[in-house]
């Protein structure tokens, strides 16, 4: 069973931006201001473009593992496929952390936040450990859903939102946008999910542009809902977390409505949580690709990494601010770096050579 191309598009469209919605948006009003748009742009367009590599590698119709394999032998192949999942394994743990705060702070007030978020693991173990072919049928239901919950909340919050706010245009000047890009790093590693996929899914032609279209269209509601944001918020945005649960709260039709932008909150918090198992799940299925021994290894290993993944949650418990520092500071380079590489040198050896039917 493979992937549908139509499914890896929803992904790119509807799926992946929700994964910037609880963090970022504060994080980058405090560096960049009113400018908070320019350094994401940046991001997507460079995630466009990788993601473009990523799918022409799909034309070989062979896994990551296999190639590697076939050039660098498998010792090799096994080595940098650890890497890899190393890789993924660190790019899963902010997510992580995003999704316990959220969980914690919007949805419970009083129970302890491990009792509380320990669930997610019971549901990631079991979605790590399928085959990644049944993660397309699940995108065709978060693809619609994300688009609801995306569009009920920008619904509620446009008429709110004061868009003046983000002119003029390069008040924070050179260092906000530089600094906005290093502090954004740590959310734009979308083009890395996707290789784990590589060889599960029939590259149909023309699939690497819509791919990258549909991820420039999922950036563009991102870009407009950072814009909405910093109109609604603006001078106190850098305070503003989850702010895609708050935006709407000064919708003046709530007060005859009720609260029914909790549909919306809890659909797109309800995507975000098969965004934050995604990493893993990927990493699971290069491990089963390199070391082939059974049809229960996906599972264990699956166990093995959320297991591990709640071990370092818990301990870090009270340290959310320490890790955002530390994921987003001296070490920002880390996942555009190793990410970009792995693509370009996967690029390098196999995107020139003809399509294998």
């Amino acid at each position: 069973m493979k992937l549908g191309s139509r499914q890896i598009l929803f992904f790119l469209a509807a799926v992946a931006p929700v994964g910037k919605l609880i963090l970022l948006p504060p994080q980058l009003a405090a560096v960049a201001g009113n400018d908070l748009l320019y350094p994401v742009l940046a991001q997507i367009a460079v995630q466009a473009a990788l993601i473009f590599c990523v799918l022409l590698l799909s034309r070989r119709e062979r896994t990551v593992y296999a190639m590697l394999e076939g050039s660098i032998g498998g010792v090799g192949a096994k080595i940098v496929t650890w890497a890899l999942v190393l890789f993924l394994l660190y790019t899963s743990f902010m997510p992580l952390v995003e999704q316990k705060l959220l969980v914690q702070s919007i949805f419970y007030d009083t129970i302890p936040s491990y009792i509380v978020f320990a669930p997610f693991f019971l549901l990631a173990a079991y979605l790590c450990s399928r085959p990644l072919a049944c993660t397309g049928r699940i995108w065709d239901i978060l693809a619609p859903l994300s688009l609801f919950g995306m569009a009920g909340i920008l619904l509620f919050s446009v008429g709110e939102a004061d868009y003046g706010a983000i002119l003029p245009v390069g008040a924070a000047g050179l260092p906000g946008f530089s600094g906005g890009v290093m502090r954004t790093c740590a959310w734009f590693f979308d083009a890395a999910l996707l290789l784990p996929f590589v060889g599960r899914f029939d590259y149909k032609k023309g699939l690497a542009w819509k791919g990258a279209v549909c991820y420039l269209a999922g950036g563009a509601v991102l870009l407009f809902f950072l814009a909405t944001f910093y109109g609604v918020f603006s001078d106190i945005s850098v305070i503003q977390v989850f702010a895609f649960a708050k935006m709407s709260h000064f919708f003046a039709g709530l007060t005859v409505l009720g609260r029914i932008d909790y549909l919306f909150i809890f659909a797109l918090a309800f995507v975000m949580v098969f965004y934050t198992a995604l990493p893993v799940h990927g990493a699971v299925q290069l491990v089963a690709d390199g070391f082939p021994a059974g049809k229960w290894l996906p599972a264990l290993l699956s166990v093995g990494a959320n297991g591990v993944l709640l071990a370092l949650l818990f301990f870090f418990n009270f340290d959310a601010d320490n890790i955002l520092s530390a994921v987003t500071g001296n070490v920002f380079w880390l996942i555009p770096a190793i990410g970009a590489a792995f693509i370009l040198l996967l690029l390098l050896f196999y995107g020139r050579r003809r399509h294998e039917n």
